[in-house]
């Protein structure tokens, strides 16, 4: 019996284990499909700070030609054109710099305390991060993103690194979903497309016009809103979605535990993820946080 009990207990340490390195492996997958759009984001600005550096080297021998022929109105011109390129310079690097926190905040571990969070804001770069993730590995990849955030939210008490992770996952789901021909004969006009939708929704008794802030009284909750115009989910397999390990996606291209860890993220800030879909005709994936 006791030795029954000690493989019982080492069966199940081994169990708990494993669902950590599992949920760990999750983790690094968003955080792989975040590391693609970041480093789009910073090319940008980093390229600017090569050009501008560039330019400046060629203004300084210019500079130098200009005092050994004492031309000093050129001098005065070739120095402010340089002044005005380092300016730009420092702009660009603060905004790499940016960038880089910004990957940081992302990739460390959450510590479970929440902070006043601009959901818009989050939900926009997360948009706008997946996307460029996935021009990054497809660069025939194209799609119209649709964004309707509702300036009314405010600052919303959430943990960002978790919330963040269940909107990453969502959009990256809608992407998955519209990379495929919606029409199994190839629609020529078809439009691969991915919304997001953020709103505030108060109460009958409430009055939203002097009512901004999360906490006050008369708001039931703020609904985060991922839609896309892809194929469906089919009625078969509708109910499974959120169970751990169950994918749709080929072998290696999904461990089945985005969905399930997202719903229960959004469990645990005492919200609800819910899914409406019609086969053929899209799905939209609604986080409800409660106010």
């Amino acid at each position: 019996m006791l030795r029954k009990n000690k493989e019982i207990e080492s069966t199940l340490n081994k169990l708990q284990s494993t669902q950590a390195q599992l949920i760990q492996s999750e983790k690094m997958a968003s955080l792989g499909e975040l590391t693609a759009g970041i480093a789009h984001e910073i090319q940008n600005p980093l390229n600017f700070i090569n050009n501008f550096a560039e330019v400046n080297a060629e203004l300084i021998d210019e500079l130098n030609e200009s005092i050994e022929k004492n031309d000093l109105s050129e001098v005065k011109s070739i120095s402010g054109n340089i002044k005005d390129n380092e300016s730009k310079i420092i702009f660009h690097g603060k905004r790499a710099d940016a960038i880089v926190k910004g990957m940081l905040q992302h990739s460390r571990s959450s510590n479970g305390q929440k902070e006043p969070t601009d959901i818009n804001a989050l939900a926009d770069e997360y948009l706008r991060l997946a996307y460029h993730g996935l021009r990054a590995k497809d660069k025939t990849f194209n799609a119209t993103l649709k964004t309707e955030y509702d300036p009314a939210i405010g600052l919303i008490n959430i943990v960002p690194q978790d919330i963040g992770r269940v909107i990453l996952n969502l959009i990256t789901n809608a992407f998955y979903a519209v990379s495929t021909p919606k029409s199994p004969k190839g629609d020529l006009t078809y439009t691969p497309t991915v919304s997001i939708k953020t709103n505030l929704i108060k109460s009958p008794s409430g009055d939203l016009g002097a009512k901004r802030s999360i906490g006050d009284s008369g708001i039931e909750k703020i609904e985060i809103s991922v839609s896309d115009n892809g194929p469906g989910i089919p009625k078969s397999v509708l109910d499974k979605i959120f169970q751990p390990f169950f994918t749709t996606k080929p072998t290696g291209q999904g461990t089945g535990l985005g969905l399930s860890l997202s719903y229960d993220i959004v469990k645990a800030h005492g919200g609800e993820l819910r899914v409406e879909t019609k086969e053929g005709d899209g799905t939209e994936f609604i986080i409800s946080l409660p106010a």
